[in-house]
């Protein structure tokens, strides 16, 4: 996964549902009122915009070819893959043959869960068109259903290919290290204790992410001190 998601995938084209910048600024509000955590990361993050990416099948084939490798390496594949594929869909996917796929730069097992995610919209056990409807944990169980998909792509998936404003990636190592360092922790959360501390941030839980991703990105490059 990606080390900091919010250098990566808040790239995009902001669309037309996603989160208003006054809903964004109530959620802070809220969130620093509610947890003195985001109160010190309030006062020191910037206004940021929701950015969406495409969804559909497209997106989340796009989010698989992006794992475990660098921007420019999932910028210049997803290129190739988009020359070869100027329609993504699974119908066009299934179309070509592996060493074709494999060809745009795409790993064995890339293709494998391209397939696999290909396959699961065109027998209906998971529609993209009706995910949409879905709540967030069936949204997510949906998608974890397919091989390949796992719970942290199912849930940055919803997040920035359809806007959903209360989904919090916990198995995300960039936001479990920014917890440390706003609750002053000496060693990381976990998985299970991340998500159990975001339990309080409900119903903005994706946007403590964001905040949480702009604290570590801040951090990193020296521009955000959460010393007393």
């Amino acid at each position: 996964m990606p080390a900091i998601p919010g250098e990566g995938f808040l790239a995009g084209v902001i669309s037309a549902s996603a989160p208003t910048p006054d809903l964004i600024a109530a959620a802070r509000a809220h969130l620093a009122q509610v947890d003195p955590l985001f109160g010190r990361l309030e006062a020191v993050t910037p206004v940021f915009e929701w950015r969406l990416r495409p969804g559909g099948f497209a997106g989340l084939a796009r989010m698989i070819v992006e794992q475990q490798i660098s921007v420019a390496a999932a910028a210049s594949i997803w290129a190739r893959v988009q020359a070869g594929l100027p329609d993504m869909t699974p119908h066009a996917l299934m179309a070509l043959d592996d060493p074709a796929l494999q060809g745009f730069g795409l790993s064995r097992p890339k293709v494998r869960y391209l397939r696999e995610i290909a396959d699961a919209h065109l027998t209906g056990a998971c529609d993209f068109d009706a995910l949409k409807a879905l709540p967030d944990a069936e949204a997510v169980a949906a998608l974890v259903a397919i091989k390949g998909v796992g719970r942290w792509t199912a849930e940055t998936f919803l997040m920035f290919c359809e806007g959903r404003i209360d989904v919090f990636p916990g198995g995300d190592v960039a936001l479990q290290e920014a917890m440390r360092w706003a609750d002053g922790l000496e060693v990381r959360p976990n998985e299970k204790a991340a998500y159990a501390r975001a339990q309080a941030w409900k119903p903005y839980r994706g946007v403590a992410a964001h905040l949480l991703w702009a604290c570590y990105g801040g951090v990193r490059r020296g521009e955000i001190s959460l010393t007393a």
